[in-house]
């Protein structure tokens, strides 16, 4: 019990962690990415103005200044120099975005192509990069689509500048150094959460069992009074059905051992299904595994209730599979075939149809019972315990609404599963039960 609570909560607190890191981390590099992004077009733009009245090595003089933008350079002191005292301070920078000053352009690797209307290369400046040539400046400037004002190509980030020529003016920035910078936030978080991760995993995998010990406890006390109580009431039970017995040998029957016999019966069914249930949080440890022929079973089991049926003019009908073999406790499977035809018998209407199914489904095994319905049942609450369609609870009517929730206990154990389906153009309720065979 205390196992399998400490791997629910474990579970749950770790997820709740899993998420927490995934978003912080995850906000904190696309940040980085987007600071990096922004910070390389500033510069892109800030070099550009700078070099509006600069001269290529082979271009026009100061005489007649390459316009990159669509503004001239910012004199020093006009409103638009903002902090920097050359004029390039007039982007507005963000709170992660580094300083534009002087140092940052001066340290930037770059180089930029002139091209003219025609995108004829005419003058190339590769005096700010030393990794590459006026040639592979001049192809990686060509093989641009001038109608896109900027992108990315390779580990290059750049931006075409009109000229008042009607020519372009392409600036390439190396951003191999920001990508590899993203790169490494990325890396280091990536560590820095794993690291996180598995430290919180021990810290919660000590405090797990502390944690969930008091709730662990009461449901432990709680199953315990269950099985106590259900062992204790066996006793009685068994004198009370073997005086009536007696009494029934030396007076006969009459309507009062009729209904001693019948409460006591229906008191050894509560009993039973209720330590069924508590017995279900102990795991299946005190499940004894066979191998037995699951069709024999199911066809001895339906023919316990014909006599049943027959007083409610219930037609019966089987569709079992011979020579199905199934691996599980052969006691617990009886009582879940009991249970199942129990409850179709005891709430088909008179005159009406159960159905008892048995197939092989690949490696599956596939059990359905069906019964005639009056009313259409609310297949969602059919396994709750204690609930019964029936709200006035007549004893006439049926049980004590825990059979099918001891059923859904017994395929749990078998690592199965149960449904319920209402079919309203046959006015069938199916109880369908899949078992891995």
């Amino acid at each position: 019990m205390i196992r399998t609570l400490q791997k629910k909560f474990i579970i749950t607190a770790m997820t709740a962690v899993t998420v927490l890191l995934l978003a912080v981390l995850g906000v904190l590099n696309v940040v980085n990415a987007l600071s990096n992004t922004r910070q390389s077009e500033a510069l892109l733009n800030e070099l550009g103005m700078r070099s509006a009245a600069a001269p290529l090595p082979n271009g026009p003089g100061p005489e007649n200044p390459q316009f990159f933008g669509q503004q001239p350079a910012v004199a020093e002191g006009s409103p638009d120099s903002g902090s920097s005292p050359h004029g390039y301070g007039r982007f507005r920078r963000g709170f992660l975005d580094e300083p534009m000053d002087e140092n940052t352009r001066l340290s930037a690797v770059y180089f930029s192509v002139q091209m003219d209307e025609r995108c004829a290369v005419t003058s190339v400046d590769v005096s700010h990069i030393a990794d590459v040539t006026e040639e592979d400046a001049a192809s990686l400037a060509l093989s641009l689509d001038v109608d896109r004002e900027s992108g990315t190509v390779g580990d290059y980030q750049y931006k075409i500048f009109p000229t008042p020529e009607g020519g372009y003016r392409v600036l390439f920035l190396d951003s191999a150094t920001r990508h590899r910078s993203v790169l490494r936030v990325l890396l280091l978080s990536a560590l820095l959460g794993g690291i996180s991760w598995l430290a919180m995993l021990g810290l919660v995998i000590l405090l797990s069992r502390k944690a969930i010990r008091p709730i662990a406890e009461n449901m432990e006390r709680q199953r315990q009074f269950v099985t106590d109580a259900g062992h204790e009431l066996k006793t009685p039970l068994a004198i009370i059905l073997a005086n009536v017995d007696a009494m029934e040998l030396r007076n006969g029957e009459s309507k009062y051992s009729r209904n001693i016999r019948s409460q006591a019966q229906r008191l050894s069914e509560l009993t039973k299904n209720l330590l069924t249930l508590a017995r279900a949080d102990e795991s299946g440890t005190d499940a004894r595994t066979e191998v037995f022929d699951l069709s024999a079973l199911c066809r001895e089991t339906f023919g316990m209730f014909r006599e049943a049926a027959e007083l409610k003019h219930i037609e019966l009908r089987t569709e079992i599979e011979e020579g199905i073999s199934f691996h599980g406790d052969r006691e617990k499977m009886a009582q879940l075939c009991s249970i199942l035809d129990d409850n179709a018998v005891k709430y088909c209407p008179e005159s009406g149809t159960v159905i008892a199914s048995l197939t092989r489904d690949g490696r599956n095994i596939r059990m359905t019972v069906s019964n005639t319905v009056s009313e259409p049942p609310d297949t969602e609450r059919m396994f709750d315990r204690f609930y019964r369609a029936d709200t006035s609870r007549n004893q006439k009517s049926g049980g004590f609404g825990i059979g099918l929730s001891a059923a859904e206990t017994i395929v749990k154990l078998h690592k199965g599963s149960i449904t319920a389906e209402y079919s309203p153009e046959s006015s069938l309720l199916h109880i369908h039960v899949k078992l891995r065979g």
